[in-house]
């Protein structure tokens, strides 16, 4: 049987579990109940009304998040020539053809890949190392373009990735709880808005059933979910 710790159980009582709160009102509560040691995530957790099984209700996008999202993202940019040093110019960490030889080697000290098309043939060969850690480059993530000075400002600023799982949930996180309350509620809004404009056409229903927020260690707190149908 599970159980939680104390803790966990006072912190809980700062909401009532079966209430839906307004989003800046939910959030200020993860942060009043934050009890870890260190700067805990804000994590978003929003069940869909989707069937994911179908290709045409997939649920995928990326958002820039208005005030970033508290981490430092190491950036690995593939391409060559002008694109090469207009990735250097933006701030990648990491830039060159090179790191290819280097991956296959066991080199994965990044968190993101962007490439330019013209790379892809090469980077193919990496599918089995990069795809299960979710670090191969996706066109519909933006990662795999020849604005790659652009997607490297964006992904440095805060932009994040989401895709639907199995059971219809999408896992975001939106920032720390060391935040100030205005920038995790703008995020949370730039998330949902997202969210909201990437409705498939075949979704029937409710689409957005239930919202969540919490931190790392924190209970969940429910976000209203009227405004969003």
């Amino acid at each position: 049987m599970r159980t939680h710790g104390k803790k966990f159980l006072k912190a809980a009582e700062s909401r009532q579990l079966e209430s839906q709160y307004q989003p800046k009102t939910a959030l200020e509560l993860v942060k009043k109940a934050a009890f870890a040691k260190f700067d805990e995530t804000v994590d978003v957790a929003i069940r869909l009304g989707v069937d994911p099984r179908h290709a045409d209700q997939v649920v995928r996008g990326t958002v820039v998040l208005p005030a970033g999202t508290g981490k430092t993202v190491r950036v690995l940019v593939i391409a060559v020539g002008d694109k090469a040093k207009e990735a250097e110019a933006a701030g990648a960490d990491f830039v060159g053809s090179e790191y290819i030889a280097k991956i296959k080697e066991g080199w994965l000290d990044f968190d993101i890949m962007i490439a330019t098309p013209d790379q892809m043939g090469q980077i193919g060969a990496l599918g089995r190392v990069l795809g299960p850690r979710g670090l191969m480059p996706n066109p519909k993530a933006g990662t795999v373009t020849f604005n790659v000075g652009q997607a490297v400002k964006e992904t440095k600023a805060g932009k994040i990735e989401f895709r639907v799982d199995k059971g219809g949930n999408v896992h975001a996180a939106i920032g720390k709880v060391s935040f100030e309350l205005e920038s995790l509620e703008s995020n949370f809004q730039a998330l949902m808005d997202t969210i909201i404009r990437s409705k498939p056409a075949a979704a029937k229903g409710v689409y957005v059933k239930t919202v969540a927020v919490s931190s790392t260690m924190g209970p969940g707190v429910r976000v209203d979910t009227t405004p969003y149908r």
